[in-house]
């Protein structure tokens, strides 16, 4: 069985196969895996965040508290992925996102002066920073434009299809708030799906 550091060494090379063993190795040497508990959180609102997450086990839900009080869920990270709050790692800022374990995870972090540091020490290490970063916004980016450009039924239609396997690890509460859907409408659009 492979541990949890192989699997981000594999999921590291196939997203940069020109990464040199000894860029990894300096990489590692950053790493700490960690395990956390249902309901434990990540990254808490409104504290400073200086750690890059990679999720090996579990599922993590982002969310932040609306004006009147409501949480307004904006991702669900899955195994073999990458968490963190990025805007509050570059300004140095506190988040203004929750990042909470619906599941028991473990998650491999590395803190953000630690990337930085290879840096200045590997000419080709910006290039994993740089890939890492273009994981995490491809993801935003895709959400700010279903809103933007697609129907209720078709986000969630692609998040079906996106995702099989999330829909019996996240309520349908947690679901209606991502796809920015009330429930009851929610509950409408999947009737109209079953029954076509």
């Amino acid at each position: 069985m492979q541990t949890s550091i192989q699997i981000y060494y594999q999921t590291f090379k196939t997203l940069n196969p020109k990464m040199t063993e000894e860029e990894w190795a300096y990489f590692e040497s950053g790493l700490t895996v960690r395990e956390f508990k249902a309901r434990d959180y990540f990254i808490e609102a409104n504290k400073k965040n200086q750690l890059l997450g990679f999720v090996t086990s579990g599922l993590i839900r982002g969310f932040y508290m609306g004006h009147l009080g409501e949480d307004i869920t904006t991702t669900f990270i899955k195994e073999y992925e990458f968490v963190t709050d990025y805007p509050s790692l570059l300004s140095h800022k506190p988040s203004r996102y929750n990042f909470q374990c619906l599941e028991p995870a473990t998650i491999i972090t590395i803190d953000f002066n630690h990337i930085r540091s290879g840096y200045n020490q590997f000419p080709g290490f910006e290039r994993n920073g740089r890939l890492i970063a273009e994981e995490i916004l491809k993801g935003q980016q895709k959400r700010i434009e279903s809103f933007q450009f697609d129907s209720a039924e078709t986000r969630y239609l692609d998040f079906v299809k996106e995702n099989p396997q999330l829909f019996n690890r996240i309520s349908l509460t947690h679901l209606s708030s991502y796809l920015g859907i009330e429930r009851p409408s929610l509950s409408r659009i999947r009737k109209k799906i079953v029954g076509l």
